[in-house]
C-alpha cells in the first residue's frame, strides 16, 4: 500500500567504495507494524544494484508504532450472565479501552451459586481475521491465562480482578487494515466446575498504544534548581526550593 522509489546512480561501473545519500520526505505510515499467525505488515528499505546476470538486493526493516491519545469516552463494562436456576454472576471491568501498559481492574459478584465451582480464570484472547467475503478466516490465540479464584464461591461473594497488561506481548486493536485483516482482543471469563465443565463469557476490549509524556530534560531541570538554590543560599534558614512542575500534558 506504500511504495516509493528513488534512483541513486546512473548506469556505470563501481571501482571503489561509494556513498549515496537519499531522503524520503513526508512519507505516510498509516498502519502499525504487525506480525501475526497468518499476516505480516512490514515497512522496509530495499537497496537494489541492477546487474546483467542477477541483481544485488539488501533489505532493512523499520518498525512503525502508532501512538494514540487518551480515549474521550471510556465507559466501564458491566454485565449479568448465568444459567437459569444454577448460576448467576455479575461482572464488571473498570474500562472498555486500555493502553498496552494499563491495568485491568474489575470484580466478579456471585448472585446465585448452585453448582460446585472448582476455580475461575480470566483469559486474554487475540483474534486475527484475514480475508474478505466468504473467504474470511479467524485465528484465535490465547495470550494469557490468569487464575482469579481457587475454590467454591458462595452467594454474595465478590472476587476482585487486577490484571497487569505490561507483562504480555500485545499490539493495539486493528480494524480492517487496508481491507486485508483485523486484530481484536477479548477478555474471556471462565468458570470450571468439579466435573471439568467450562462456563465462559467473552467481552471485547480495545487496546491502544500510549505515547510517552513529554518532559523537560534532566539537565534543564538541574540548571533551574541550581539557579533557585543560588538565589536563596544567602539566607541561612532558606527552605529547599520547590522542584519544577512536571509537564502532565497528554499527547
Amino acid at each position: 500500500f506504500v511504495s516509493l522509489v528513488k534512483d541513486l546512480a546512473r548506469p556505470g561501473e563501481f571501482t571503489q567504495s561509494q556513498t549515496f545519500d537519499f531522503e524520503f520526505t513526508h512519507v505516510e505510515k498509516p498502519y502499525e507494524s504487525y506480525t501475526g499467525q497468518n499476516v505480516k505488515l512490514r515497512y522496509f528499505l530495499r537497496a537494489t544494484v541492477s546487474r546483467r546476470l542477477n541483481d544485488v538486493v539488501k533489505e532493512m526493516d523499520i518498525v512503525v508504532h502508532t501512538l494514540s491519545t487518551y480515549p474521550e469516552l471510556n465507559s466501564s463494562i458491566k454485565m449479568e450472565v448465568g444459567i437459569e436456576d444454577c448460576l448467576h454472576i455479575e461482572f464488571e471491568y473498570n474500562k472498555s479501552k486500555y493502553h498496552l501498559k494499563d491495568v485491568i481492574v474489575g470484580k466478579i459478584y456471585f448472585l446465585l451459586v448452585r453448582i460446585k465451582i472448582k476455580h475461575m480464570e480470566i483469559d486474554i484472547i487475540k483474534r486475527e481475521t484475514t480475508g474478505t467475503g466468504p473467504n474470511v478466516y479467524h485465528e484465535n490465540d490465547t495470550i494469557a491465562k490468569y487464575e482469579i479464584m481457587d475454590g467454591a464461591p458462595v452467594r454474595g461473594e465478590s472476587i476482585p480482578i487486577r490484571l497487569f497488561l505490561a507483562g504480555y506481548e500485545l499490539t493495539p486493536t486493528m480494524r480492517d487494515i487496508n481491507k486485508k485483516f483485523s486484530v481484536r482482543y477479548y477478555l474471556n471469563l471462565v468458570l470450571i466446575d468439579e466435573e471439568e465443565r467450562r462456563y465462559f463469557k467473552q467481552q471485547e476490549v480495545v487496546l491502544w498504544r500510549k505515547g510517552d509524556i513529554v518532559r523537560k530534560s534532566m539537565s534543564h531541570q538541574a540548571a533551574i534548581a541550581s539557579q533557585r538554590f543560588e538565589g536563596t543560599s544567602s539566607h541561612p534558614e532558606a527552605k529547599t526550593p520547590n522542584q519544577p512542575a512536571e509537564n502532565n500534558g497528554r499527547q
